[in-house]
């Protein structure tokens, strides 16, 4: 009987050590979101919703949000902005319905991680 209560012993502290190993552990980077970037996430949302007012290149004669510096500079009048309910005045994106939650989201996101380009 001690022959088998000991190989049983020994079976569950193999399973057990099994899924503790260092592969199966969950890493500090894992645990961290992603950073939202200007170039990844900001640029083609701007792109979307913002061209032609806001870019240059397409004949628009607005503040240009085309480039980074021109995002980041003017982050805070834009989430500011695109938070507005449509009827407000000043309102964005003008002539358009109002951006998603997950959109403006993500514009704070990126603001929030610091303007990452």
């Amino acid at each position: 009987m001690k022959k088998f209560t000991f190989i049983g012993l020994i079976a569950v502290a193999v399973i057990a050590f099994t899924y503790c190993s260092p592969s199966k552990k969950a890493t500090v980077a894992n645990l961290q979101p992603a950073l939202t970037t200007y170039d990844a996430n900001v640029a083609p949302i701007l792109a979307a919703n913002c061209a032609p007012c806001h870019f240059p290149e397409k004949g628009g004669n607005k503040k240009p949000l085309d480039s980074y510096n021109g995002a980041s500079a003017q982050i805070d009048d834009v989430l500011k902005r695109v938070q507005l309910n449509p009827t407000d005045r000043g309102f964005m994106p003008q002539r358009h319905p109002k951006l998603s939650d997950s959109t403006i989201n993500v514009l704070k996101k990126w603001k929030a991680d610091g303007l990452v380009k």
